[in-house]
């Protein structure tokens, strides 16, 4: 294989992905030609709504899977969050490389930490995930939604639109503003998304040539972490519309998988966890979705798709 075409998003941080995994490939095969292929999907369109209200997983991938079908590239390099539970059957995850930092970041100008917030202060973010779980344990503070890229999200609490804002702590590493992070959130407070923190690089299922040129990228500990926190929200059935965090963390080859389940208010939050071994990561995964589902997510969880149904037909 000569060249490799990488398709990717236009977005600062999915070119700063895009061309890491350039690099990486670049070390192991310096002959192979690289080319970033730009691509706009829905998501990068439609910034002046919730992500919740446009559309789940797949936001920001579909326009790329058709490029891979239709040949204009090789493999594309996504945020493995932004990814759906269930690939369709032609596509696979020819890799996941090691994974940054999977929690949240406390940014302000004015607070050191999340702690700090007075009363009713103002919090920005896109995600139903922190929403909830931040209400579950302040419910005076305000929360408003937070679109676009890191830049203009930074620029909107300069500009004194928020008290603080709540990120992924892996974007402002890649970007360069670490110095930013005011605290890195426990997941005792707000668990990350699904994935959140790490790479995927996925082709086409067929195409043998570049899986096996990409093995060298994987990193096993991180896959298991994923693969354990990707199964979870198969069972779960949960997109950008579902208030759900889930962590899984490798040590002594176990894992232990975190998750939490909540309603938008924060009001009603189940949370729960396991352990066992690595081989059994998925299948782990599964089980606490069930023992989640069970104990009152599913409950919650319907009453989620009631109101978006209702919503829609009015």
């Amino acid at each position: 294989m000569n060249k490799i075409r990488i398709g990717t998003r236009k977005s600062k941080l999915a070119l700063w992905q895009a061309n890491f995994i350039a690099d990486q490939l670049k070390k192991f095969y310096p002959a192979i030609e690289i080319e970033l292929v730009h691509i706009t999907t829905k998501g990068d369109k439609i910034l002046d709504s919730p992500l919740s209200k446009i559309g789940g997983k797949g936001l920001f991938t579909n326009e790329i899977e058709n490029q891979l079908i239709d040949g204009k590239i090789d493999i594309a390099v996504h945020s493995l969050k932004d990814i759906p539970a269930q690939l369709k059957n032609n596509f696979t995850i020819a890799a996941i490389p090691k994974r940054e930092i999977p929690f949240d970041a406390f940014v302000s100008n004015d607070y050191k930490n999340f702690s700090d917030l007075p009363l009713n202060a103002k919090i920005g973010t896109s995600s139903l995930r922190r929403r909830a779980q931040i209400l579950s344990i302040r419910s005076d503070l305000q929360i408003f939604d937070l679109r676009g890229n890191v830049d203009t999200r930074l620029k909107k609490l300069d500009d004194k639109n928020f008290d603080a804002i709540i990120l992924a702590a892996a974007g402002l590493k890649r970007l360069g503003y670490e110095d930013r992070i005011k605290e890195i959130i426990s997941p005792s407070i707000i668990l990350p998304a699904v994935g959140q923190g790490a790479l995927a690089i996925e082709t086409l299922a067929d195409r043998s040539d570049i899986i096996d040129l990409l093995k060298i990228l994987d990193d096993f500990e991180t896959r298991v972490a994923v693969s354990a926190e990707r199964s979870f929200l198969k069972v779960v059935d949960g997109g950008c519309q579902v208030p759900i965090g889930v962590y899984a963390e490798i040590s002594d080859k176990k894992v232990t998988i975190k998750a939490i389940i909540s309603s938008l208010d924060g009001k009603n939050i189940f949370r729960d966890k396991i352990s066992g071994s690595i081989v059994d990561a998925e299948i782990l995964g599964e089980s606490l979705a069930n023992n989640l589902l069970n104990s009152g997510g599913r409950e919650i969880l319907n009453q989620l798709k009631m109101s978006v149904t209702s919503a829609t037909t009015k």
